[in-house]
């Protein structure tokens, strides 16, 4: 299965019911194992939970830290890019040349990286006293 069929599988479970606005995500551990992740709404909107953190939460839970790839896809007229949280999850646990794919349920794409997505990123280097 490729990482945009695992993303669109998992985009049907998006729970959407206030923005009918249905992501999925799903990313390829260092392992080579892939972790999936769709939208979860609250009525209280800032509760949610996006595709892409959900995706990274299941790879954390299977025991991995870095992934190698991501796709992420929506219903959206131009593909979707990860809102500005988690760009900077997907940067923590992404290397920047890491390869992600932003898609269209009608079939468009935008081939980009995690560098790219978040520029001049904020690392645990920058925590570094040394």
């Amino acid at each position: 299965m490729t990482l945009l069929d695992a993303a669109t599988e998992v985009r049907k479970n998006a729970y959407a019911p206030y923005s009918r606005f249905k992501v999925g995500a799903a990313l390829r551990g260092k392992s080579g194992a892939v972790y999936q992740g769709c939208n979860v709404e609250n009525v209280a909107y800032p509760e949610g939970v996006c595709a892409e953190a959900g995706a990274i939460s299941a790879m954390v839970a299977a025991g991995e830290t870095e992934f190698v790839e991501l796709c992420v896809i929506a219903d959206s007229p131009t593909p979707v890019p990860p809102c500005g949280g988690c760009r900077q999850k997907l940067a923590e646990f992404g290397r920047p040349e890491v390869p992600v794919t932003l898609a269209t349920t009608d079939g468009k794409k935008l081939q980009t990286t995690v560098g790219d997505l978040l520029p001049g990123r904020f690392d645990a280097g920058h925590m570094d006293r040394a």
